[in-house]
C-alpha cells in the first residue's frame, strides 16, 4: 500500500468513525427517544416528501405517522400493553412498516416472522415470543394455518387482505382516527423498551428470537446512515425480506432518518432488479453476498449500468464476487459491514478494501472493543492458558471473534440485549476472557486479522471441518470453485465417511450443462491444498437459501454422498485418475466397506 493509499484509508476510517459515533452517541445519551418519536419529528419536518413507495403503495412520511396511529388505536383498543407481543407475518410492502410503527407507539412488541416458514418452525417463533394476537397477510394465509395447530398459546389471528381466516383488520382500522394520540394515550417508552423480536436464519436448528430495543432499531438506523452518508436526496432499493434487520431496519432506516425515501420490491428478482433500480431512480442498494453472486451470474441486462447507484452495501460478499461484481455493474462504492441481528461486533470497510470485512485501526481500539481469540475447532472450544484466561491470536492466525460486552454511551455498539430465550443468551456469553468477570459475545465467526488491523472472514464455527488432520474452511473451498467458468452456486460442507476420521470436503453445485470436470479437478489443484480440495461433486439444478440467502448445509451434510438417498447427479474424486467420476451405488457401497482409499 503505497503513502497516498494508505492516507486515503486512515481518513476513510477516522472521517467515518467520527461520523456514526457522534450519530449513536447522541441517541445513547437521549434515554427518552423511540423510533416512533422520530418518526413524528421526521413527519413534522419532511411531511409532504415520499417516504415508503412499492408496489401499488405509497406513504409520504405524514402517512406514514398518520398509518402509524390507526395501528396503535387498535393496539390499544385490544389490550395491547406496554410489553406486550403482537406477531406479524406480512410480505414486503410499505404497510408492513406502519403495522410496526403504530404497535410499538402504543408500547407493543412485535414479532417479525420469517415469511418463509410453516408448521412446526413457524409455530415455534410465535411460541418463544409469546404473542397474544397475530396478524396474517392474505398471501400468507396457507403457511399460517400448517402452523396454528402446533403453537402452544391461542393468539387471536388478524387478517390483510383475506376474510377466510381469523378477524379481517382493514374495516377495523378504517373506523380508527388516524390524528396524534394524546400523551395520556400511550404508555411513557424509553430506548431501553424492547420494540422488536427479530429472529435468527434457523440454519442450525429452530430460530432463536433476538430481543431488539428501541436503542438498537436507532442505532442501526442511525450508525450505517452515517456510514453511507445518506441524505434526504437519497433513495434506497430494499429487495431484501422486511422481517430482517438488513432489509426491515438498517435499509430502511438508512435514508428515513434522514427524510430520503424507500423503494420496497416484493421479493428479490434478478431479471427485475436493474428495471427497478433505473425506473425508481435508486440511489442505493441494500444487498447479501449470495445476491451479488446471482445478478452476477445472470445474463447480461440493457440497463445493468444505466444506473444512478453511488453506494451498495451489505454483507458478507465475497473476494470472488467482489471486483468482477463491481466493475461489471460499474458500482462507485460498495459499502462491506460485518454485524449481526443480536451481535455487538461491528466492522465496516470504509475503504474498499476488497474481501474484507473491515478494520479497526489502533487509534479506535477504544472504540470497538473486538478481539480474535484462537479457537480449538475439533474441540469444539475457545483456547485458554494455564491461568485460564482466553490467548488472543497472532497477526493473520484464524480464530473466533469476540466483542467486550458494555454498557457505556462513549462506546455505544458494545450492547448486547440477548434472546428471548434466557439459556440462548447464556450460550452466546464468555466469560473470565482476559480478566475475572469480563463478559464478551461469542460471534460464532472464525477470522483472522491482519497487522493493519484488517478482518477477513473465514468460516462459521461447525462449517469449518476437520479432514486429514488439517482445518479446512468452507469459504475458501467455495472461492475456488465459484471463479471456475459453469460453477454458479457452490455450496462447500463435510460429510462423515464410514471408516474414517473426520469429515470428507463435499460440493453441491449449480453448473452449466457443459462443465469440464476434469479441467474443474486441474483448477482445483491449483488452488487448493490436497486436503482442502473435495472428494464428492453434487450437481443441483438449484441451491436452497434461507429467505435472506444464506446456504442450507444441515439436510445436505445429512444425506452426505450416498446416491441410495439422493437423486442428483454425484461424483467422486477418483484417487487414481485425480478426477472426478459418476458415483454410482457400487462405488458407494465400495468407499464405505472401505475398499476405496481416500
Amino acid at each position: 500500500m503505497s503513502f497516498g493509499e494508505r492516507a486515503r484509508s486512515e481518513w476513510a476510517y477516522l472521517s467515518g468513525a467520527v461520523r456514526m459515533l457522534k450519530r449513536v452517541t447522541r441517541i445513547a445519551r437521549t434515554p427518552d427517544l423511540t423510533w416512533p418519536r422520530v418518526v413524528e419529528d421526521l413527519a413534522a419536518r419532511f411531511g409532504e416528501r415520499t417516504a415508503l413507495m412499492g408496489e401499488g403503495e405509497h406513504l409520504t412520511y405524514a402517512q406514514f405517522h398518520k398509518r402509524g396511529n390507526r395501528y396503535a388505536r387498535w393496539a390499544i383498543a385490544n389490550g395491547i400493553r406496554k410489553g406486550d407481543v403482537v406477531a406479524l407475518m406480512m410480505s414486503n410492502r410499505p404497510e408492513y412498516l406502519a403495522v410496526w410503527l403504530g404497535i410499538t407507539r402504543a408500547g407493543g412488541v412485535v414479532a417479525l416472522l420469517n415469511t418463509n416458514l410453516a408448521g412446526v418452525s413457524l409455530a415455534h417463533c410465535v411460541g418463544i415470543a409469546k404473542a397474544r394476537h397475530v396478524i396474517v397477510s392474505g398471501d400468507l394465509i396457507e403457511a399460517w394455518q400448517s402452523a396454528e395447530g402446533f403453537v402452544p398459546s391461542a393468539p387471536k389471528v388478524w387478517t390483510i387482505g383475506a376474510d377466510t381466516v381469523g378477524t379481517p383488520l382493514e374495516p377495523v382500522l378504517d373506523g380508527l382516527s388516524d390524528a396524534d394520540l394524546a400523551p395520556g394515550e400511550v404508555p411513557a417508552l424509553t430506548s431501553n423498551d424492547r420494540c422488536l423480536f427479530i429472529y435468527t436464519s434457523g440454519t442450525t436448528g429452530l430460530p432463536k428470537a433476538a430481543n431488539i430495543n428501541h436503542y438498537r432499531v436507532l442505532a442501526i438506523m442511525n450508525g450505517f446512515s452515517a456510514a453511507m452518508k445518506a441524505t434526504a436526496e437519497d433513495r434506497m432499493y430494499v429487495c431484501l425480506p422486511l422481517y430482517h434487520t438488513s432489509g426491515g431496519v438498517l435499509a430502511v432506516g438508512t435514508v428515513l432518518t434522514v427524510g430520503g425515501s424507500v423503494m420496497i420490491a416484493k421479493r428479490f428478482s434478478a431479471r427485475q432488479f436493474w428495471d427497478d433500480i433505473v425506473d425508481n431512480n435508486c440511489s442505493m442498494a441494500q444487498y447479501i453476498g449470495e445476491l451479488c453472486r446471482y445478478l452476477l451470474n445472470s445474463p447480461r441486462h440493457p440497463r445493468e449500468r444505466a444506473h444512478r447507484l453511488r453506494i451498495m452495501s451489505g454483507n458478507g460478499l465475497r473476494p470472488d464476487v467482489w471486483l468482477p461484481f463491481k466493475e461489471r455493474f460499474a458500482i462507485p462504492q460498495i459499502l462491506e459491514w460485518y454485524a449481526s441481528t443480536e451481535g455487538n461486533a461491528v466492522l465496516f470497510n470504509l475503504d474498499g478494501k476488497a474481501g474484507s470485512i473491515g478494520r479497526v485501526p489502533k487509534y479506535l481500539e477504544r472504540k470497538f472493543l473486538l478481539k480474535v481469540i484462537k479457537y480449538d475447532v475439533t474441540a469444539d472450544r475457545e483456547v485458554r492458558d494455564m491461568d485460564g484466561r482466553c490467548v488472543e491470536c497472532a497477526p493473520d492466525e484464524v480464530g473466533e471473534l469476540v466483542s467486550e460486552i458494555v454498557n457505556d454511551p462513549k462506546k455505544p455498539s458494545q450492547r448486547f440485549e440477548g434472546y428471548a430465550d434466557q439459556a440462548a443468551t447464556e450460550k452466546k456469553i464468555l466469560t473470565d476472557v482476559f480478566k475475572t468477570g469480563d463478559r464478551w459475545f461469542r460471534t460464532g465467526d472464525l477470522v483472522r486479522k491482519d497487522s493493519l488491523g484488517y478482518y477477513f472472514f473465514i468460516d462459521r464455527i461447525g462449517d469449518t471441518f476437520r479432514w486429514k488432520g488439517e482445518n479446512v474452511a468452507t469459504s475458501e473451498v467455495a472461492e475456488a470453485l465459484g471463479v471456475f467458468p459453469g460453477v454458479m452456486t457452490p455450496n462447500v460442507y463435510g460429510v462423515q465417511v464410514p471408516g474414517s476420521e473426520g469429515r470428507a470436503g463435499m460440493a453441491a453445485i449449480v453448473a452449466a450443462d457443459d462443465i469440464d470436470l476434469k479441467a474443474l479437478s486441474r483448477h482445483l489443484d491449483q488452488q487448493l491444498p490436497a486436503y482442502a480440495k473435495p472428494l464428492f461433486l453434487r450437481l443441483k439444478s438449484e441451491i436452497e437459501t434461507t429467505g435472506t440467502f444464506k446456504l442450507k448445509k444441515v439436510d445436505l451434510a445429512s444425506e452426505g454422498f450416498d446416491p441410495h438417498r439422493i437423486e442428483d447427479p454425484l461424483f467422486f474424486l477418483d484417487p487414481r485418475e485425480q478426477c472426478y467420476v459418476r458415483l454410482d451405488a457400487a462405488g458407494y457401497d465400495a468407499i464405505a466397506r472401505g475398499d476405496v482409499r481416500l
